[in-house]
């Protein structure tokens, strides 16, 4: 059997945080394969069609982590909420007319998978404009199209420990672990990735003509640290050029939160009941802060 048909859009729809209709009469098809689908979630919560493609064993996100609701994972259901989904087969004959069929009539192709897996089975970015002179094809994966990484297999905390965001934690036994932490380069790979089709998807419709994108979620993981990482690189020019804040005395800090370490103004606090975090950057804020407790001293 080459082609099933499944509606996913009905699938936790408690999860949904969608119901605008901005992107109506969008159509998306997507290839994807776990977290990197989150490109047309994304889409889809902003009202765009989004048809999901799939081998005909399945996406096994499916199983994949935990919890497991009635039957399917909670990252399934998270990310491919609002979504159709039709299984294919590519390598068939009848597969492969079907799937050309929706090329005909999409604005956007996507690939969240290994680069290249379309263009192996006949469908590269080159045969995609011979189909539909006007789409998009975004190919988005863990380290890229390009460079020694792009075959590497990989998963959401691989892109944010490539990126250096990763600080292992050490148990009492004293072995290392994986923090507790929200992943960033397997939502804000998906997400700058929405954005650029967006914007392929005005200039195709104003030009007529076909748009590449590929993005690499590690690549989005480094830079959602850009603070830190330019402030490094900012670091690397003479201290007469580049100093700190008149505040500090123009003594350097370390980059990013970290210079905060040894901060008053900007820090979390103990309280009775837990923690407060204070925030009196502005030196008006903190005049008003001294004023109301009655410790005009301290400004």
């Amino acid at each position: 059997m080459s082609v099933r048909l499944v509606d996913l859009r009905n699938i936790g729809e408690t999860l949904h945080m969608g119901g605008n209709d901005l992107l109506k009469g969008l159509r998306v098809v997507e290839n994807s394969l776990l977290g990197p689908g989150l490109v047309g979630t994304f889409l889809s919560d902003l009202g765009a069609e989004v048809i999901k493609v799939e081998s005909p064993s399945g996406d096994y996100i499916r199983q994949m982590t935990w919890p497991i609701i009635e039957g399917n994972s909670l990252l399934h259901l998270h990310t491919h909420r609002g979504k159709r989904s039709i299984a294919i087969n590519l390598k068939d004959e009848d597969g492969a007319g079907v799937y050309r069929s929706l090329l005909e009539k999409a604005d956007v192709v996507v690939e969240a998978m290994r680069p290249g897996t379309l263009e192996r089975l006949g469908f590269g970015y080159n045969e995609l404009l011979q189909i539909n002179p006007k789409i998009v094809f975004c190919t988005i994966s863990g380290y890229g199209a390009t460079g020694p990484y792009r075959d590497l297999p990989s998963h959401g905390i691989a892109y944010d420990t490539w990126a250096g965001l990763i600080e292992p934690v050490v148990d009492d036994e004293g072995f290392k672990r994986i923090p507790s932490m929200p992943n960033i380069g397997i939502n804000a790979g998906p997400m700058l990735a929405a954005l650029g089709i967006l914007a392929a998807v005005i200039n195709s419709r104003e030009t007529g003509q076909g748009r590449q994108i590929e993005v690499a979620q590690s690549d989005e993981a480094a830079y959602m640290d850009w603070y830190r990482i330019e402030t490094y690189r900012a670091y690397l020019r003479p201290e007469d050029e580049v100093t700190g804040n008149p505040s500090d005395d123009y003594e350097r800090r370390a980059p990013g939160l970290a210079g905060m370490w040894e901060g008053v103004r900007y820090q979390i606090y103990e309280t009775i009941d837990g923690h407060v975090l204070f925030m009196a950057s502005e030196k008006a804020f903190w005049q008003n802060f001294c004023d109301g407790i009655n410790r005009m001293d301290l400004f």
